[in-house]
């Protein structure tokens, strides 16, 4: 292949690639595009030609990507973000501002930030939409590196242990994060269960774990961090039941002799506070601490630094967990 020749290379090329890769559609990519399929069915075919790679290929209803397409897709991706940013005017009003924004969370995190939220947009950014989609993991990574979400909300202790040795080491950091808040979980169980009739010293660990449990996990593996700190103990729980919404788990435990764990924020929140009542956690569990995650491509956005104040602000609204 003849070296590239960046003097006549057209860069809308690698627009119509970054949006053909994105959406794995030339329909959709000319969509987004304001472009005929005819066009950018042409302009993929000149990057074909000056690349010599076929870059996607058609399977079924949608575009298969080759290898070559796979390796230089982040690179062109931000390196397109980057000159974005560098020419886009760097104020930035929320009054004015007409944008949208994703938020990937938990039920219960929506429950503490969605109102100040709210009461931020309606007040000060009308214009303004915020997305918020299910969190179903405990690293976000991806959702931000793939642009799935802005702002990733949540327990992540595994990556910021992470970021933290990464950056002991002197890497370069990819990603940013934020404290909001520290959250307490209790067991919570139906009224008139067996083990809610005991006080706080008869509900032993021995207790918990003969109990038959309700997890509450976003990925769906049948463990999580409560599972990690009876472990230390040598110990072990009966989890019979695994969902992936603290809600859910709620309104399960409110009619079944089931345990299950809940931010006890949360637990006024389901509605169902005269179906059940909260017990501390008879053993030791590490703070659980609530951060905003994001991506350091958006870090000096005034747009996602007003985004990231807002949720800041929505935590401090929400008061004390």
């Amino acid at each position: 292949m003849a070296p590239l020749n960046f003097r006549s290379f057209d860069l809308n090329l690698l627009r119509v690639f970054d949006e053909v890769m994105a959406e794995r559609s030339l329909t959709r990519a000319a969509h987004n595009l304001s472009l005929t399929q005819p066009a950018v069915s042409n302009a993929l075919r000149r990057l074909r030609d000056i690349l010599g790679d076929e870059l996607v290929r058609r399977q079924g209803q949608g575009m298969e990507p080759t290898p070559r397409a796979l390796a230089i897709w982040p690179d062109v991706r931000e390196s397109l973000r980057q000159l974005q940013r560098s020419l886009a005017p760097q104020t930035f009003s929320p009054a004015t501002a007409e944008l949208s924004f994703t938020l990937a969370m938990a039920d219960a995190t929506a429950t503490v930030l969605m109102p100040g939220l709210v009461n931020i947009l309606e007040t000060e950014a009308p214009g303004i939409q915020l997305r918020a989609l299910p969190l179903a993991t405990r690293d976000p990574r991806k959702l931000l590196v793939d642009e799935a979400a802005d702002l990733a909300v949540g327990y992540f202790p595994a990556v910021l242990a992470d970021l933290t040795a990464r950056s002991q080491a002197g890497e370069d950091q990819t990603f940013a994060y934020q404290r909001l808040y520290h959250g307490e979980y209790v067991c919570v169980m139906r009224h008139g269960h067996p083990l809610s009739q005991l006080s706080a010293k008869e509900f032993t660990t021995e207790r918990f774990c003969a109990a038959r449990h309700m997890l509450v996990s976003f990925s769906g593996r049948p463990y999580g961090f409560i599972d990690e700190a009876l472990a230390l103990l040598n110990r072990q729980r009966r989890v019979t039941v695994t969902v992936n919404q603290f809600y859910t788990a709620g309104r399960v435990v409110a009619q079944s002799d089931l345990l299950t764990v809940l931010p006890r924020h949360f637990v006024g929140a389901t509605g169902l506070a005269d179906r059940i009542v909260w017990r501390p956690l008879p053993f030791t569990v590490p703070t659980v601490h609530v951060d905003a995650l994001w991506h350091k491509r958006q870090h000096n956005s005034a747009a996602h630094e007003w985004l990231r104040r807002s949720v800041a602000r929505a935590a401090e609204l929400a008061g004390p967990m």
